[in-house]
């Protein structure tokens, strides 16, 4: 990804424009919940996670082929899993020996996408 070094340009002299803060302190959400949003975001900081979750848009997929889709070994695969998983981006279920992975819902792949457009974009 090719990265321009942008200049912004700066008010001259400080103006606050109360009804402007108004609207936005109305509408920005508690602290706590852009703090769980930011934490949200970080999850899909990771390339390899990415990759589990473009495997896991096209099927459910046990941890062993995961692992040899991903030309990884399968501890270094349920690592990732594990914090896709404790932050409900994914979820797991057990059949005898096997533990099949699937997106956790819609909302995983809109997010994913969103980037994916955003990136591709020019």
């Amino acid at each position: 990804m090719k990265q321009e070094h942008v200049e912004l340009d700066c008010c001259e002299g400080v103006e606050v424009h109360q009804e402007l803060l108004d609207i936005v302190n109305e509408k920005l959400p508690p602290e706590e919940i852009l703090y769980d949003l930011a934490e949200l975001f970080k999850i899909f900081g990771d390339s390899t996670r990415i990759r589990i979750l473009f495997v896991l848009f096209e099927s459910e997929v046990c941890v062993c082929d995961l692992a040899a889709a991903l030309n990884m070994t399968q501890s270094a695969v349920s690592h990732q899993l594990r914090i896709l998983k404790q932050n409900k981006l994914v979820h797991s279920r057990r059949e005898g020996k096997s533990v099949f992975y699937s997106l956790a819902d819609a909302h995983v792949r809109t997010i994913i996408n969103q980037g994916l457009e955003h990136v591709e974009e020019d």
